[in-house]
């Protein structure tokens, strides 16, 4: 499944839940990488947040959270045909369905060139 979304400003949380130990190891552990702190965040349409509903949970991967850290559903995934990393689906967020966040080992704007706006397609591993 591809996904496509554009380029958008998140909140500065990914950066402070990415550089927690209960997180951080987790993903190192399902990954093979420790994810860079913070995320890249798409702002995507109908018809992906209806692809990503038909998803069933059991195709997903679990991080469990610890007392107010919620859990995270995980699918990994490809941006830009280049870089490895996954989309991650906070069981507490304040995001809506209509942002998607992206975790890699590296600052995807910086590596891939891309600044707030841009589209960018996601290829789900699962």
């Amino acid at each position: 499944m591809e996904i496509k979304g554009i380029v958008t400003s998140g909140q500065g949380e990914g950066a402070y839940f990415m550089s927690l130990p209960i997180y951080k190891t987790q993903f190192k552990d399902k990954l093979n990488f420790t994810p860079f702190p913070g995320t890249l965040n798409l702002k995507i349409g109908e018809g992906e947040i209806n692809a990503i509903h038909s998803i069933r949970e059991d195709k997903m991967e679990i991080i469990k959270g610890e007392g107010k850290f919620g859990d995270v559903l995980l699918i990994k995934a490809v941006v830009n045909d280049t870089i490895n990393g996954a989309i991650i689906f906070p069981k507490k967020t304040t995001h809506g369905e209509s942002i998607l966040e992206f975790i890699a080992s590296k600052n995807l704007k910086e590596e891939l060139g891309i600044k707030n706006g841009d589209f960018v397609k996601i290829a789900l591993n699962y």
